[in-house]
């Protein structure tokens, strides 16, 4: 998640209310709109893979095709904002537009996408199975159809340096708990001037601070709601696992803690500030990237645990049809290129293996050329998404999928609701305690309209 997920504007609880016979009134593939079938728009969000795309298209997609892209590129509270109305409408203003597997099931539950396993199964030079299972799994709909795919994908693990940990005699375990974390960030914290043990995200957003204290939160034992939809933000368990995150930053984490996000926590392990960061594993690329004073000397261990055999959360950017978009022919040719092999070997060839979108295809990391360029980090990225468990990524069992998130609309609201209260706990403007119970209040909320459905 730039990763992904900062405040991200949720689905409206008028646009959920559209029915599936509403949606279903948009043409299907094969037909052409005004534009005709020569001309796409596409709503695309800022993050740098996007951009390589863009700047990419027009000589290497365009020229080959005759389709020409109109791409709208805006930060993510923005996209998830103009998606949501265009979608839930069927306007038809965009043919495509990235979006998270958070959003997939519900939009396609809802009648708004293209299903697109059946085009891709159709296309052999696509290779459907070649995407990463769990990948597969989190942009499929409970009618056993994908509606989205994958432009790059992700998961959590720990990044820290090897320099310092070899300078400090410490050794990093094979797989970390985060009490073992704790007290090497307590080591390493001011080992150098200005060096702080750890940087973790305490920026409000259900996708900046929610993202990887979530993750802590599964592995310590907790979970936002129990299967009967019974609100747990108060439990023993959920605080324990805030109090802990909390204090961890508090004492060994990065400067601006309550303002940092993943930019903020990428840029100041790049710039040798931190010793030690927990974050999306699509962080790494830049890492080992040129002009990073740390490349080469970043190792990278699974997310830590504490209960759970494994921690790491699961995402991906993907791609996904707006049903009423009357160029889906098009939009398909724009997908199939764009999450393709070829297009992987298309960065790789001109603007370097550590660039490319990776993280959703098993054949990535057999290729020589980006294993020998990204070899720090593209095992560990694989394994870390191969081993992420969206439907069971605790100790109980749960009422909807997702682990840094609930798999549900009114999460995104929540989420964000709740990371403010827990920014503020990091700020030292109110205790966990305190910050949970209001925290609870908002849960409560959600899980009474789900008792009452």
């Amino acid at each position: 998640m730039r990763s992904r997920t900062c405040r991200a504007v949720g689905l409206t609880s008028v646009a959920l209310a559209l029915t599936l016979s509403t949606a279903g009134c948009s043409g299907g593939f094969g037909a052409t709109g005004k534009g005709g079938s020569d001309t796409l728009n596409v709503l695309m969000v800022n993050n740098p893979q996007m951009v390589d795309l863009q700047k990419l298209t027009a000589e290497h997609f365009t020229k080959k095709t005759g389709i020409k892209v109109n791409y709208t590129v805006l930060p993510e509270d923005d996209l998830r904002d103009k998606m949501s109305q265009d979608f839930s409408s069927q306007a038809g203003q965009y043919d495509v537009a990235s979006l998270s597997n958070y959003e997939t099931p519900m939009y396609a539950l809802n009648g708004w996408l293209a299903p697109l396993g059946e085009r891709a199964a159709k296309d052999p030079k696509f290779d459907q199975k070649d995407i990463l299972a769990p990948l597969r799994k989190s942009l499929t709909a409970v009618d056993g159809q994908m509606y989205a795919q994958p432009f790059y994908g992700e998961s959590s693990f720990l990044m820290y340096r090897k320099d310092l940990f070899k300078e400090a005699g410490l050794s990093m375990p094979k797989r970390p708990t985060w009490q073992q974390v704790a007290s090497m960030a307590a080591e390493l914290d001011g080992f150098r001037k200005d060096m702080k043990g750890i940087c973790l995200r305490g920026q409000p957003g259900w996708g900046q601070v929610i993202a990887p204290l979530s993750t802590v939160v599964n592995t310590f034992g907790g979970t936002w709601f129990t299967k009967d939809w019974k609100a747990q933000l108060d439990s023993p368990e959920f605080t324990k696992a805030t109090q802990f995150y909390v204090d961890l930053v508090r004492k060994h984490g990065e400067a601006g803690a309550p303002q940092a996000g993943y930019t903020e926590c990428l840029n100041d392990m790049q710039q040798g500030k931190v010793a030690m960061w927990y974050d999306a594993t699509a962080g790494a690329g830049s890492l080992e990237g040129t002009g990073s004073k740390v490349a080469g000397k970043v190792g990278y261990a699974p997310a830590p645990v504490d209960r759970t055999s494994s921690s790491g959360w699961l995402y991906t950017w993907a791609w996904g049809v707006q049903k009423a978009s009357r160029n889906q022919d098009a939009a398909w040719k724009f997908i199939s290129w764009a999450s393709s092999k070829e297009y992987e070997q298309l960065v790789g060839r001109k603007l370097g293996w550590a660039n490319v979108p990776a993280g959703k295809r098993a054949s990535t990391y057999q290729n020589p050329q980006y294993v020998r360029a990204s070899g720090a980090f593209a095992q560990a990225t694989k394994d870390a998404i191969s081993s992420a468990r969206p439907d069971d990524p605790g100790v109980q069992p749960r009422p909807a999928p997702g682990i840094q998130f609930v798999g549900v609309p009114e999460f995104a609201d929540l989420g964000t609701k709740v990371s403010q209260e827990v920014s503020s706990a990091i700020a030292g403007k109110q205790s966990v305690s305190e910050a949970l119970e209001k925290s609870q209040r908002l849960a409560q909320e959600v899980s009474d309209a789900y008792h009452s459905r």
